[in-house]
């Protein structure tokens, strides 16, 4: 490793963007300067660490391990100090001080995301978030920063993070869950939800299950529209875990005992490349897996 050297802030940016781009060619369209400079900044960086980041196969660029280990370190304290540089430049422009997040996930956004938000906008210095919730493939002239979606497709350049891995429960009010296990399918209606026709098959399967095991219940368009059945009636609801942890941690539902099984579905962030605040957008990604893991952790203690 070289002493008495500064690190270059712009080739640890060069480094970043050739790790989320996997090519120095892309990275340096990105960013805007030739492909020699892109070069000339991870030939910087290998020297100052005194190990190789990169190993190039072809037009494609791979991580070594060391390189992973850098990228993972700084690649979000870097995005807050442009963002932070941008704010304060730009001093109380709106546009600086906006995020527009559109999502196909209005249950997650109306359970989770929404009443966290406050918290990232604190930690970005007062950012107002604005959420838009559609089931519609985005367009290119659609005006957003970040995409948080499960099923739908970006077909425009962005960055990407899978957030959550899709587990499904049975939950039920307490007193209508309590001293009772999978039998209870048998004797206590399941609520269907039509915008997620998936989730009961791909559960019945996953429980080795048949349709013939359960008692149909009512049927609502969305999850948060059956939240309000289930924590009030008898009835029994099949959902992604993390929009009813809350729920459970308060009491007013409970797991159907073994009846725990992955959907195989996961929950993915895009920050878009056309973003006016795409340091803003990806520093948003990275605090929403940061909010995705405590709860995880937090289901996974019981807590």
């Amino acid at each position: 490793m070289s002493d008495g050297k500064d690190l270059s802030l712009n080739a640890v940016r060069a480094f970043l963007q050739v790790a989320r781009d996997n090519s120095v060619t892309r990275a340096s369209k990105t960013l805007g300067i030739t492909q020699s400079s892109v070069s000339r900044h991870l030939a910087v960086l290998e020297e100052y660490f005194g190990a190789k980041l990169l190993e190039r196969h072809g037009r494609q660029s791979q991580l070594t391990d060391f390189g992973r280990l850098f990228a993972d370190a700084v690649a979000e304290p870097l995005d807050t100090i442009f963002f932070t540089a941008k704010r304060m430049r730009r001093g109380d422009g709106k546009d600086a001080k906006r995020l527009v997040v559109r999502t196909s996930l209005s249950t997650f956004a109306y359970t989770l995301l929404i009443p966290n938000l406050n918290d990232f906008s604190k930690e970005m210095g007062g950012v107002t978030v604005d959420v838009i919730s559609t089931l519609s493939a985005p367009a290119s002239t659609d005006s957003f920063d970040v995409l948080l979606t499960r099923d739908l497709t970006l077909t425009e350049p962005g960055d990407r993070w899978d957030f959550y891995d899709e587990q499904l429960v049975c939950v039920g009010a307490p007193d209508c869950v309590a001293g009772r296990g999978l039998e209870a399918l048998r004797t206590t209606p399941v609520i269907a939800v039509t915008s997620r026709p998936d989730i009961l098959p791909t559960w019945l399967r996953g429980m080795d299950l048949k349709t013939s095991d359960i008692i149909s219940g009512a049927r609502y368009d969305h999850h948060y529209l059956a939240l309000s059945a289930v924590t009030t009636g008898q009835t029994l609801l099949v959902t992604p875990n993390i929009i009813v942890a809350d729920l459970i941690r308060q009491g007013l539902l409970d797991v159907l005992p073994g009846s725990r099984a992955p959907s195989g579905m996961q929950y993915r962030a895009y920050a878009v490349d056309r973003s006016g605040n795409p340091d803003l957008a990806r520093a948003f990604c990275r605090w929403l897996i940061r909010l995705c893991r405590k709860k995880t952790e937090e289901e996974n203690t019981g807590k």
